[in-house]
């Protein structure tokens, strides 16, 4: 397994599909940090919010990137489901990296105070907040882009509105593990107390674990 992730993660960034989704993760940070220095919580907020979608773009650039020929070959040789499983894999940790990138940008850049700027925010404890968020997000992404790309949908033409669709529903829907980081943050913010999203983040661990069993399945089943 070990040997497939890292074919995968090497396929991946070397076939420079993750452009894409980088170029629109920062664009939707750039949109939410412009205007000069905004309160550190409500940055890690929405810089964890913008990873979403970007990490259920990266699963199915990863998951889609290989010829056929090469993944009859590695299906050939490990399974076709531990190959999907390595292909989302690679996408999540390229979601992890991309995520604590844009925390550190964030700790740089945002102002270590509440919204209205009387109480101070301790920077470590909010760096690991956030972290945490993006980690709450970057798995949900991932659960997102296993569900809506092959082999659990075969449509090509329907993966990229639904994605997009499924991704939007899971930011904004009450209960949702990402929404309750994205909230938590935005509400810390105002009151000046650091959330830890550890609850939000079992839920989203259990939710990409279960997507990724899932899309394994199928591909095991369907070739």
């Amino acid at each position: 397994m070990t040997a497939t992730l890292h074919y995968r993660t090497a396929l991946l960034l070397r076939s420079f599909r993750w452009l894409p989704p980088l170029l629109l993760y920062v664009a939707v940070m750039g949109i939410g940090l412009a205007g000069g220095p905004r309160p550190l919580l409500d940055c890690l907020g929405w810089a964890a919010a913008a990873l979403l979608p970007a990490a259920a773009w990266l699963v199915r650039v990863s998951v889609t990137a290989e010829p056929s020929a090469g993944r009859a070959c590695v299906a050939a040789a490990t399974g076709p489901g531990r190959a999907h499983t390595a292909g989302v894999l690679a996408a999540l940790l390229c979601s992890v990296v991309l995520g604590t990138a844009g925390t550190a940008v964030v700790l740089g850049i945002a102002d270590p105070h509440t919204t209205d700027r009387l109480k101070a925010i301790p920077v470590f404890t909010a760096a690991v907040a956030g972290l945490l968020a993006a980690l709450v997000t970057a798995l949900l992404g991932t659960a997102v882009g296993a569900l809506t790309n092959p082999p659990v949908l075969l449509r090509p033409g329907w993966a990229v509105p639904v994605t997009a669709l499924t991704a939007v529903v899971v930011l904004v829907a009450a209960g949702s593990p990402a929404n309750a980081a994205v909230t938590g943050l935005v509400t810390g913010s105002r009151t000046g107390a650091v959330p830890f999203p550890l609850l939000p983040l079992l839920l989203a661990a259990l939710a990409a674990a279960g997507a990724t069993w899932l899309a394994a399945t199928l591909s095991a089943r369907r070739g």
